[in-house]
This record gives C-alpha cells, sequence and structure tokens, in this order.
C-alpha cells in the first residue's frame, strides 16, 4: 500500500466509541509530525488523526497504529 489510509477515510468525533489516553495519543501523533520530514507520504494520514487530539477515541487510535 503506497498510503497507510486511503484519501477517502472519513474519521468523525465518534461519540459511541471509547475514550483513550489524550496524552498517549497527543505523543504518538507528535512522533508521526517528527516522522513526516522523511516520510511525506504519511504526511495526509498524521494530519488527519492529528486532528482529534483534545478527545480521541479508539477508531482514531486505531488509525493512528496504523499509520505506524
Amino acid at each position: 500500500m503506497k498510503t497507510p489510509m486511503s484519501s477517502d477515510t472519513k474519521l468523525a468525533k465518534d461519540e459511541e466509541f471509547e475514550s483513550v489516553d489524550s496524552t498517549k495519543y497527543q505523543g504518538m501523533i507528535g512522533s508521526l509530525l517528527y516522522l513526516t520530514a522523511s516520510r511525506p507520504d504519511i504526511m495526509f494520514s498524521v494530519c488527519l488523526c492529528a486532528r482529534f487530539q483534545e478527545a480521541p477515541k479508539t477508531s482514531h487510535l486505531e488509525a493512528v497504529k496504523r499509520i505506524f
């Protein structure tokens, strides 16, 4: 797969999913943002997931794990 997430993937404020630790999620996003300097192919996916740093849900965490 060329990119870790297809461009038509829709992430939303999934209220029905469980919340996850936002500090851990923010750390994972920070690490991925650092990697985008050398891996521009993951830029779209990381920025899409970075929108949900305030209140991440399990669906967002699964998307970040897929990027890793």
